[in-house]
């Protein structure tokens, strides 16, 4: 496996820019620059949306008492207390959550944060223009519905000059997930990778790499492939599967693909880069792309949900997005965000 070259050191900011949220939207960290521009802007950035207002009612709600003192001890507090009251994972994959029981006041209540916490409406991509798109892996209903908003994107006037990544792993395929690619016409596809790998020759039109490279290490953990596309009129669109940095405990996760890819498509001080997600998982995979790109390479990051609006290319049934999905995703979310702040070297 190639190893990721040294972080390059901080240069010129990029463009300045402000990030399209929807009204009511409490604002992500660094939603404009990057970090050499105001390296406090990310602390502030967490502070603000940690201490919102919809997040401190929903602990008042679940009986919870706010946590004393800085920064780190009220992120660390709130992890302790999410994963007491809103983890319905359990260590399981998303699909096989449990479905908690929450009365129906409860339920408005969740709702009404998870969209004031941007985990619901879409918002448009900031810039014209970007160094890189990069496209993140899920469920594989998911995998088709990124991939082909990604390629909506690329029609309708958002430029990369660089190369479109739709980055995933080797998890395998549910009997479920499969029986969904199947009704999208897909029957070959084994792994999340292959998922996305399908999704990009039905949403870009093209049917076979134009270059293939990769290790297989014996195992899904510590494997990895790439292969890369040219369709004629968009930029070279990379399917990447990354191995886990800890792969005796876990497969691949969102932030080691990011990583991953960071080492091989070496970005530069002041990249532009875009990912697609579901909005539901704007706000953890945002704060995750920040650790891993925006502070040790000083890329600006713009992360962008599917626009539920716009018409589904590929007719599949969305997972029903009920208020222990929106608890569980808020929890990963603040999760992301200690991550960042201890990756920032904070401790108050």
């Amino acid at each position: 496996m190639p190893e990721p070259p040294v972080p390059p050191q901080p240069g010129p900011a990029g463009p300045a820019r402000s990030t399209p949220v929807p009204e009511g939207t409490v604002p992500l960290p660094l939603t404009g620059g990057t970090v050499a521009a105001d390296p406090g802007v990310l602390v502030d950035g967490i502070a603000a949306w940690i201490g919102s207002a919809p997040l401190r009612e929903l602990v008042d709600r679940f009986r919870g008492r706010w946590p004393a003192g800085g920064l780190a001890a009220v992120l660390a507090g709130l992890d302790d207390f999410s994963a007491a009251h809103w983890d319905f994972r359990g260590g399981q994959e998303r699909p096989d959550a449990r479905e908690p029981s929450i009365d129906p006041s409860t339920s408005r209540l969740v709702s009404d944060a998870a969209t004031t916490l941007g985990m619901v409406r879409a918002a448009p991509p900031a810039l014209p223009r970007y160094a890189h798109l990069l496209v993140l892996g899920g469920l594989a209903s998911a995998c088709l519905r990124r991939v082909a908003y990604a390629a909506h994107l690329l029609r309708h006037g958002v430029r990369v000059a660089g190369e479109v990544a739709v980055l995933g792993s080797f998890r395998p395929l549910s009997a479920a997930e499969r029986r969904v690619l199947a009704d999208a016409g897909v029957t070959d596809a084994d792994t999340e990778v292959d998922a996305l790998d399908a999704a990009v020759r039905l949403a870009f039109g093209v049917a076979r790499p134009a270059q293939e490279d990769g290790v297989d290490a014996g195992h899904p953990h510590r494997s990895w492939s790439s292969r890369t596309y040219r369709p004629p009129g968009f930029p070279s669109v990379r399917v990447l599967a990354a191995p886990s940095s800890e792969p005796q405990h876990r497969r691949a996760h969102t932030a080691d693909t990011q990583r991953f890819w960071a080492g091989h498509a070496r970005l530069s001080p002041g990249d532009q880069v875009l990912l697609v997600t579901h909005p539901i998982y704007v706000p953890f995979q945002h704060c995750d792309a920040l650790r891993t790109l925006a502070v040790p390479y000083d890329a600006g990051i713009d992360t962008v949900g599917v626009d539920p609006a716009l018409p589904d290319p590929v007719r599949l049934p969305e997972p029903t997005l009920t208020p222990g999905r929106y608890l569980q995703e808020i929890r990963s979310a603040i999760r992301s965000m200690r991550a960042l702040h201890t990756a920032l070297g904070h401790e108050g």
